[in-house]
């Protein structure tokens, strides 16, 4: 099989680092993703991803992460079987494929062009399934997505990434744009939890620069006329807790317990 080489940067090459976490974690025999798309995926990549320091700790974070999110988006389509899915800043991830929506349901994933490019030469097409090669902040390509139909958006690991004026703005764009309304589900870091992602070794490597923490996701609903949170969730619910070894298991319960750690990492759910 040829391998796939690939020449990413900055917060484009975090990318690899989710993405091997994800492949990781779904070797374990009580996997909480059982995410094979990512292992085969990883397989075909050219890249020597030992460099990134990804341990199984940190795979188990990204399958938790990850896991929440595709249950809120398979609730979602089992009451819109006709719903639009926006991934935005989709990467590498596989979701499309883990959750192999409905056929109505029209699936578009979103990314800059280079990470688009790679998609296309390592996941195969699939019917209603599109790509949209853009930065999510430039404003031209929701014209591309229907407005008459619900709508749910995913943003999993890219909020860190916005500017912290372009977050709000993306979001009220989005909110204007799909008529129909819906649902964002995305993950959220304090300010706190951007200081402790920027001391990763993996994201370090890649000199990735964080810049949007929101400490309260009730400050969205003020930001972004018509957003209403509605679920406000910790990175690790409790059933994940038993996939990790007893010294990350402690520090997990403890960013439960903790006030000020327990909002490091929330995952969010709004409606609009």
């Amino acid at each position: 099989m040829e391998r796939e080489k690939v020449s990413l940067t900055r917060e484009r090459e975090t990318l690899l680092i989710t993405l091997y976490g994800k492949a990781l974690e779904s070797r374990r025999p009580n996997s909480i993703l059982a995410d094979h798309f990512a292992e085969e995926a990883a397989a075909r990549i050219d890249y020597d991803f030992s460099k990134l320091k990804v341990d199984g700790v940190m795979g188990v974070g990204f399958a938790a992460r990850a896991r929440t999110l595709d249950d809120w988006v398979r609730a979602f389509l089992a009451d819109h079987p006709d719903a639009i899915v926006m991934d935005l800043g989709c990467g590498l991830d596989t979701r499309v494929f883990r959750i192999d929506p409905p056929a109505r349901v029209e699936w578009l994933d979103v990314d800059f062009p280079e990470v688009v490019e790679l998609r296309r030469r390592i996941y195969p097409l699939r019917e209603n399934y599109r790509l949209i090669a853009t930065s999510v902040t430039e404003p031209d390509w929701l014209a591309r997505v229907p407005r008459n139909r619900p709508a749910i958006v995913v943003a999993e690991g890219l909020t860190p990434y916005l500017a912290a004026k372009d977050g709000p703005l993306l979001l009220s764009r989005l909110v204007s744009h799909l008529r129909r309304g819906g649902e964002v589900v995305c993950d959220l870091y304090s300010d706190l939890g951007l200081k402790l992602v920027r001391q990763n070794p993996a994201v370090r490597l890649t000199g990735a620069e964080l810049h949007w923490a929101v400490n309260d996701p009730h400050d969205l609903e003020q930001e972004v006329p018509g957003l209403k949170l509605v679920e406000d969730l910790s990175a690790y619910r409790p059933e994940h807790l038993t996939h990790m070894d007893w010294s990350a298991r402690w520090i997990a319960l403890a960013w439960n317990i903790v006030p000020p750690l327990r909002k490091v990492g929330r995952l969010v759910r709004f409606k609009f």
